[in-house]
Parts: structure tokens; C-alpha cells; sequence
């Protein structure tokens, strides 16, 4: 990192805990990953810098009082967690608010905030309007993170594979639990049982619903019933920060029924055609624009859709059942490095679509050895924006509403595996998933057997 830079002070805030009702009760605690990432400390309270004039690096953050002892047990020294990660320079977080201001603010390189509390330290420590604090962010520093962190190590690579390992696990404890009459909280408990009995949490909030064509749904509420189709997004999050992130799709009957099977056999094409195409050199956005070819494709054969097809993704007349895309990128962060903006990260400073649907793709850029990624095609049939669609005759040259409307109570299916990226093509990370409809439903057999 200090080779990208002649000169300045590299700032590193860390996230402090946020009371949730109140200042005690506060929300789950997650460490800023890029701090995570560069000074490996997953505590509150902290701040770090990295001084390319000094050649040195910093942590700053206040011992803890004998009253927080008392509630939360023993506490390292601040000297004592920097020792761990080869940090040799401690101070209080006053020592970094006379620092910074002593610099020349136009060399401290900071990132976007993404919290409250981030604008207001920034305002503190450099004395800059909110509206400053938004235009003054470094991009510099931004894509020298994104390069650094877009290529995944030997070891972020096997803390991951542990993370998708129990990703799948979650998965498939809701495909041998769910039955007719539980609740969609009752399946979500045993999700996340999973992942805490593992000795994590979730990377992000459990999506366990009937009502799968809404892409993030998390509302639990509902009981589940004969006949209905059962989507689960949900990741497990690895003690060092590391997420998985996978989607299964199941039938809340034994067996899918026969319409479900035509949409689901869609999917999984569009799905393995995405892991194909995905190598070294391939654009991203290639392969998504082929999977809604694939999909626009597979309801063409069923009646939904009509007209040429590449006109129709052109168009995208595929985003009514497609309004999403194909992966992201995935590491410390779920959606990786989101907080340090798409169009760095993912696009690599080319500028995103501004299509319904295209519009949504988090990942549009050549892909490279190292990178891990998400395949996750799906169909949606979303009520509203059917009605939408055929109120104002969007797309009316390419889709037969008749028959799209005789399917408004379908919901929606998405699979979803996690992918590395390697030098001559790809390797999905971690256990296997069930997604084939016959290895879906043998694992629906076993919930039907207890």
C-alpha cells in the first residue's frame, strides 16, 4: 500500500458499537473491513493511520476503564493487540486529532463514510462540513484498496472456503427441516442456529420466504403451505469476518410440481451457463447479458416471452423477470467493497447502466485471477411490476402478459454458489449445494422422513 503513495497520511477509522435502544443494548458489532483487512483488530473504538512521510504505522484508541472491566471482563492493552499484528506505534485517540490537524489536510486520504459516526469523527478530526467530508474522499486511495482486496490471497481463500462450507450447511438444515405449517421464522431459526453453533454469525440478514420474488425480503411472518415454493439467501460469517453467501430454492411439498419444474430447469441453465462462461479476461457483464439471453430464451419456449431475443435484452425486456444480476464480489464484505463505491470496485471506473435492471448488476468488469464472485441467476414473477409493465406497455413487442399473469402467484427461485476465480478458468468454493431438482428434492425426502 505504501508503495502507491509519495507522500501523506492514510486514514483508517474504525467502527465504534451503536446502541440499538438504548447505549448498552447495542447492535451486533462488525469491525470496518478495510480496517479488518490492513490492521486485523475487530474492536471498537479504534482509528489507525499509516504514515508514508514517517514510514510508520499507528493505532490509536483509549485503554479501557476499570468500570467497562467490570462488565466485560478483562481487556488487552492497546500496546497489546498492536503487538499481535506487527503495529509498533500506540497512542490515545487524542493523539490522532493533534496529529491529523498538525498535516496538511490535502494529503490525509480517507474513505467515503458509510456511517453517521464516520462523518462526524471526519468532521472532528479535520474540520470539514458534511458536504466536504462527501466531495474530499480520496479515490486514490479507494482503487489502490479495491486492487489489493479484489485479489484474494491463499489464505483469505481457505477462511472463505470455510465460509461457504457452513453456508451450505445453513442450506441445507432448511431443506431437511421445512415442512407445511411452520413458519418462515421457525426455518430462518435453524438457519442461523447453524451458523452461531459454528462459531460465527450471519454475513447478512437471513432472506427465508414464500415470497421469493421480492429480491430482499425479510420479513418471517408467514406460515408455509402445501404447494408453495421456499427461497433461502443466507451466508454465515466466519470469526475473522469472511462471508459466504449462497441461495437455494425448494419446494415446501416433497416434490416441485410440474410448473414449478419448467421455471426451476430455466434457472439452472442460466445458472451453470454463467459459471461457464466465468474465466480470466471475460467481462462480467458478458456474462450476466448471456444469462438473461438464456433466461429470455427458456420463457420464450414456454410463451412468456416472444420477439428476438438479443433485441430483447437489449431492451431489457428480460428485466420483468430479471431485475436483479448475475453476482458481485465477495470477501470480507458480503457485496464486497460496496461502501467504497461500484463503479471503483466493480466497474473499474467505467460508468454503469442506467437501464431497469441493468442498472442493478454489481459487477461489470473483466474478471482476474483471484477474484470471488456469486452466480446467482433467477426468475421473479413480481405482481406489481407486471402490472406496471403492462399498464404502460413497457416491453409490450416482447412479452405475452396473458400468459405472465396466469403466474403472478408463483413467487420466484434463485440458486446461488460462490466462485473463485482462478488463472485458466473458475472452482465453486466450498460443500456443494444441492440445486439439480433431483438432488433438491432427495433432500426434501429426508424432512418428509422425520
Amino acid at each position: 500500500m505504501k508503495k502507491q503513495f509519495q507522500s501523506g497520511i492514510l486514514l483508517f477509522l474504525g467502527n465504534d458499537e451503536c446502541g440499538c435502544n438504548y447505549e448498552d443494548n447495542t447492535y451486533f458489532y462488525r469491525q470496518d473491513s478495510s480496517f479488518l483487512y490492513y490492521f486485523g483488530i475487530s474492536k471498537p473504538n479504534l482509528a489507525a493511520i499509516i504514515d508514508i512521510d514517517e514510514n510508520k504505522e499507528y493505532i490509536f484508541g483509549d485503554e479501557a476503564t476499570i468500570d467497562l472491566i467490570v462488565w466485560t471482563g478483562s481487556q488487552p492493552s492497546i500496546q497489546e493487540l498492536a503487538d499481535r499484528v506487527g503495529v509498533k506505534y500506540t497512542a490515545g485517540l487524542s493523539r490522532l486529532t493533534e496529529k491529523l490537524r498538525k498535516a496538511d489536510k490535502e494529503q490525509i486520504h480517507y474513505l467515503p463514510p458509510y456511517r453517521a459516526e464516520h462523518i462526524l469523527k471526519l468532521n472532528h478530526l479535520l474540520r470539514y462540513s458534511k458536504e466536504e467530508i462527501s466531495a474530499k474522499f480520496s479515490k486514490k486511495f479507494i482503487e489502490a484498496i479495491a486492487n489489493q482486496r479484489n485479489i484474494k490471497s491463499e489464505e483469505e481463500i481457505v477462511e472463505i472456503e470455510k465460509a461457504v462450507t457452513v453456508t451450505s450447511e445453513m442450506h441445507k438444515r432448511a431443506m431437511n427441516f421445512a415442512l407445511p405449517g411452520m413458519t418462515e421464522a421457525q426455518v430462518a431459526a435453524v438457519v442461523h442456529e447453524t451458523a452461531l453453533a459454528a462459531g460465527g454469525n450471519l454475513s447478512f440478514p437471513i432472506i427465508a420466504t414464500i415470497n421469493g420474488q421480492f429480491l430482499h425480503n425479510h420479513y418471517h411472518g408467514n406460515t408455509i403451505k402445501e404447494g408453495q415454493l421456499f427461497l433461502l439467501d443466507a451466508g454465515y460469517e466466519t470469526p475473522l469476518g469472511y462471508a459466504g453467501d449462497m441461495s437455494s430454492t425448494f419446494p415446501v411439498s416433497e416434490k416441485f410440481t410440474e410448473r414449478q419444474k419448467e421455471i426451476y430447469q430455466i434457472t439452472l441453465e442460466a445458472h451453470n451457463n454463467a459459471i461457464k462462461m466465468a474465466k480470466p479476461n471475460v467481462n462480467f457483464k458478458d456474462v450476466h447479458l448471456h444469462v438473461c439471453e438464456t433466461i429470455f430464451d427458456g420463457l420464450k419456449a414456454l410463451g412468456f416471452t416472444k420477439g428476438n431475443t438479443q433485441e430483447a435484452v437489449a431492451n431489457g425486456a428480460h428485466a420483468l423477470f430479471f431485475p436483479c444480476g448475475t453476482g458481485h464480489l465477495m470477501g470480507l464484505d458480503v457485496h464486497d467493497m460496496e461502501n467504497l463505491g461500484e463503479v471503483i470496485v466493480g466497474y473499474n471506473n467505467v460508468p454503469k447502466s442506467s437501464q431497469f435492471g441493468l442498472k442493478s448488476l454489481r459487477l461489470g468488469r473483466p474478471l482476474e485471477p483471484g477474484f470471488v464472485i456469486t452466480i446467482e441467476p433467477g426468475i421473479y414473477f413480481i405482481p406489481e411490476l407486471i402490472d406496471h409493465w403492462r399498464a404502460n406497455k413497457i416491453n409490450a413487442d416482447f412479452i405475452n402478459f396473458d400468459k405472465v399473469d396466469k403466474y403472478r402467484d408463483f413467487g420466484g427461485i434463485r440458486n446461488e454458489e460462490d466462485l473463485l476465480i482462478t488463472k485458466t478458468g473458475n472452482r465453486i468454493l466450498g460443500k456443494p449445494l444441492a440445486k439439480t431438482i433431483e438432488d433438491v428434492e432427495a433432500e426434501r425426502k429426508v424432512a418428509f422422513r422425520k
